[in-house]
């Protein structure tokens, strides 16, 4: 897990010394810098107690007990846990080659979808969709349809990046969220973002809990904002290991599909809780997902190495 960013780390301290006030509920601050980084005016832009909660807000103002939402299987577990929350029906199409089929997803649009994830890159398989492919598949989803496009991770794509803004700022139902949590370090913090058209972040506000981001929160993600350079540099040395962990594992026999996150997927099947309960005897923490496979996330590069002779000796 990374930690948050040096030169964040002073405006938290800074921050600190006024946590007797209430929080800026409008994100002034927060909004208008997101509104730089992404090129965009702020009413374009909603801010959230991470992407989790933006996820949830999407469905609230979108499906109903009768109504379908659709995604992807296996990927972000919050999915189906918030459709059913919302009482309405969660639709899981399985991947291909562990990524978004997003033919099969069009297909599967009915006349009570309202609301379509795609998780890019897919937590947890790390895979991307093709840029053409996702604007293909936009271009085929019924205008009254929003779709969610998730980048958790996008700050680790080196390949295949999606234009997803531009996205935005032509298909009124695409909104795309965005978090904090993972290359920022803020997991622990709580903030994300959602940007979309302006009637979308507008009715996101409705169903918004106020307060939901911390004054702590904000200020470490408007910081954040301003170390680009110590982000790419900490992204960068992550990219550079995940493709020497990639290498070491497919070497070893293990059948690894192309990661553009900071993990890599072993779809091991039944041998999955097997693998992870042998690697917590050795001392390393791997993530099970039932039958399906084990993320494992990339560490430093002594860690790495850990994880690689482990795996060397399980196979």
């Amino acid at each position: 897990m990374q930690e948050p960013l040096p030169s964040v780390r002073a405006a938290l301290a800074e921050a600190g010394s006024l946590i007797n006030r209430y929080p800026d509920n409008g994100y002034a601050e927060l909004r208008s810098h997101l509104a730089k980084h992404v090129d965009m005016p702020p009413e374009h832009i909603a801010v959230g107690c991470g992407s989790v909660s933006l996820c949830q807000q999407l469905v609230q103002i979108t499906a109903t007990v009768g109504d379908e939402v659709l995604f992807g299987w296996r990927s972000f577990e919050t999915y189906p846990l918030v459709v059913r929350v919302a009482g309405a029906t969660p639709v899981q199409v399985p991947l291909v080659d562990h990524t978004y089929d997003l033919a099969a997803m069009a297909a599967a649009v009915t006349d009570v979808t309202r609301l379509i994830f795609v998780c890019n890159p897919n937590n947890p398989t790390g895979t991307v969709v093709r840029p053409a492919e996702l604007r293909r598949f936009v271009e085929s989803v019924p205008p009254h349809i929003l779709i969610a496009i998730d980048e958790a991770y996008v700050e680790y794509v080196r390949e295949d990046f999606t234009d997803s803004l531009a996205l935005v700022r032509e298909h009124p139902n695409v909104v795309v969220l965005r978090t904090f949590s993972k290359a920022y370090g803020l997991a622990g913090l709580r903030v994300g973002y959602a940007v979309g058209d302006p009637d979308v972040i507008t009715t996101l506000g409705k169903v918004y809990v106020p307060f939901s981001a911390s004054s702590l929160a904000q200020a470490a993600a408007v910081a954040s904002l301003g170390a680009a350079e110590e982000l790419l540099a900490r992204t960068n040395d992550v990219v550079t290991e995940r493709a020497r962990v990639t290498s070491a594992l497919r070497e070893a026999g293990y059948q690894v599909p192309p990661s553009q996150a900071n993990f890599v997927w072993l779809p091991l099947g039944e041998r999955s809780t097997e693998f992870a309960q042998a690697s917590a005897e050795a001392r390393i923490i791997v993530r099970p997902f039932g039958t399906d496979g084990v993320r494992v996330t990339i560490g430093a590069p002594m860690e790495n190495d850990a994880f690689l002779k482990f795996a060397r000796a399980w196979r």
